[in-house]
């Protein structure tokens, strides 16, 4: 099961986060979703595409948030693009230091790294791409 890259695109509003959650449970519903695996994607997907809309785009709604998708075999790829200025992406907060667990924030980019087998950043942060692997059954 290998499908061509497929798009979605859509302005800065945190509402728009309701998007991915939709896009996350039609592929569970119409493949052999492993259900262990769905919180894992759920949750770094909706952070991913909370950052691009808040820190990346600063919830300007005239920028858009592109996620492309593809299913691949047992794997499933996504790559979460925004319009911000980027950031950097080698030296986020570690979440779990003593001075860093009563913040409120913070914690996106770890969870991401943490839930999903492969994460990395490009074009000065602009660009996050995720593989998470065995996410289908095999048939």
């Amino acid at each position: 099961m290998t499908e061509t890259m497929q798009q979605l695109q859509f302005h800065s509003q945190p509402e728009n986060i309701a998007v991915i959650e939709r896009l996350i449970d039609e592929i569970r519903d119409g493949q052999s979703f492993q259900e262990e695996c769905y919180g894992d994607v759920l949750i770094a997907m909706t952070e991913a595409v909370n950052n691009a809309i808040i820190h990346g785009n600063r919830l300007d709604e005239n920028k858009l948030v592109f996620v492309e998708y593809e299913l691949r075999a047992s794997d499933l790829y996504f790559k979460i693009t925004d319009q911000g200025p980027g950031f950097d992406f080698e030296h986020v907060p570690d979440p779990t230091a003593p001075e860093n667990l009563e913040k409120p924030n913070g914690r996106g980019v770890f969870l991401m790294r943490q839930l999903s087998d492969e994460c990395t950043f490009t074009d000065e942060g602009r660009v996050v791409e995720m593989l998470f692997r065995g996410v289908f059954a095999k048939p």
